[in-house]
């Protein structure tokens, strides 16, 4: 599957660059980029939501049926969304099929390779082998497919934001590690960068944002309906489960996937993928303060690292020292 994407995302690249019609306008000039920035972490902060969220659905409803309902009725949203303002022209022509193909089913991927991991070896563990690979992955099949330099401030903050992440997950928590539960981790993490990659690849060469999320999670939602189907989705009817499902669908898919791909615009995906990683540090706060859950060493180094690898992100400074002319 990866060597498929590969060529996909390599040929539609050059088709792009070539007869494409004009460079996105928020590419340019330091403001878009510190949007870019705001709104990554601001999906990413929405996205720390779904975990607490989840613990006042019914009983009733499993983790499996909770995430393919959140990525059925959001998936709805973005497409319908995108195509009541007229953005899905032109994603299914020049290879962009293929690539929106391929995403939908990384997005698919991604869902039942999380869930599952976390059920094979545990919450902690799977949270952390699958998040804290997204941005290496990423990263690392930026530079295969585009040849896209691993800078040292990247390498830096993604360091520090991935040993955050496994401070604040692991902190306080039995590590039972299970190798094909952190197999099926690694296959999240691998399933997160093939579709941040292909949504930022149709998105730098001129496809519209909210055309690629609509087009990237209306797939999955079809291809998650047969999960959602067979896991008894009767919750959904109940008061609580309805109230979670609009909050999953609408905040945690719709809003904070629409703002992830604006932040694509001006924000290199590798980049936007550690920056994503704010998400655990959103979950842990808000644990704090709506769960009463209890504030451990291990949660204030974790937060300290995660903040500190946003920092390095986001501060206009060049780790590359100059030399003089």
């Amino acid at each position: 599957m990866r060597s498929q994407i590969g060529s996909a995302v390599r040929t539609y690249g050059v088709r792009a660059i070539r007869d494409r019609p004009t460079v996105p306008a928020l590419r340019s000039g330091a403001a878009p980029r510190w949007a870019g920035i705001a709104a990554v972490v601001a999906a990413a902060v929405l996205w720390g939501t779904t975990g607490t969220t989840s613990q006042y659905s019914p009983a009733d409803a499993g983790a499996a049926s909770v995430g393919a309902a959140r990525i059925v009725l959001g998936g709805g949203l973005l497409l319908a969304w995108a195509a009541g303002r007229g953005q899905l022209r032109g994603l299914l022509g020049a290879g962009r099929w293929k690539l929106l193909a391929a995403g939908s089913v990384a997005v698919a991927a991604y869902q039942l390779c999380f869930f599952a991991a976390v059920d094979v070896t545990g919450v902690a563990v799977g949270t952390v082998v699958a998040i804290g690979a997204g941005p290496v992955l990423t990263g690392l099949l930026t530079r295969l497919l585009h040849g896209t330099p691993l800078s040292r401030r990247w390498l830096l903050a993604t360091l520090t934001a991935v040993t955050g992440c496994a401070t604040l997950v692991l902190g306080g928590a039995g590590a039972g590690v299970v190798a094909t539960g952190v197999a099926l981790a690694l296959l999240a993490g691998a399933a997160y960068a093939a579709y941040a990659v292909i949504a930022a690849t149709l998105i730098v060469h001129g496809a519209s944002s909210t055309g690629v999320m609509g087009g990237l999670f209306g797939g999955a939602g079809l291809l998650l309906l047969p999960v959602l189907l067979g896991t008894d989705p009767g919750w959904l009817l109940e008061p609580a489960g309805a109230a979670v499902a609009l909050h999953l669908a609408v905040v945690t898919t719709a809003v904070a996937y629409t703002l992830y791909g604006y932040g694509l615009r001006s924000v290199p995906v590798a980049t936007a993928a550690t920056l994503a990683l704010a998400e655990p540090g959103a979950a842990a706060l808000l644990g704090l303060l709506l769960l009463d859950e209890p504030a451990s060493v291990s949660t204030v180094v974790g937060l300290g690292l995660l903040a500190a690898a946003l920092v390095v992100l986001a501060t206009p400074w060049n780790l590359t020292r100059r030399t003089a002319a």
